[in-house]
């Protein structure tokens, strides 16, 4: 079985509060990794990088909307 990469996980430059409640992620070749800052040992969640781009671009320029 092929050994797993170590994942270098970061927190956004936005993230300053004093109370940590942020996300981490971390780059895959194939896809973003993102996790809760709180619970580094956790389950996390996987995004293609087109789908995350998106995400990103939506929030940068303010037309993520809720329902």
């Amino acid at each position: 079985m092929a050994e797993q990469p170590q994942l270098e996980w970061f927190k956004s430059s936005y993230s300053g509060s004093p109370n940590n409640e942020c996300v981490e992620c971390a780059n895959l070749p194939q896809s973003i990794l993102v996790r809760d800052s709180k619970t580094p040992n956790g389950p996390h969640l996987t995004f293609s990088q087109v789908a995350w781009g998106a995400f990103a671009f939506a929030v940068r320029t303010g037309t993520l909307r809720r329902n």
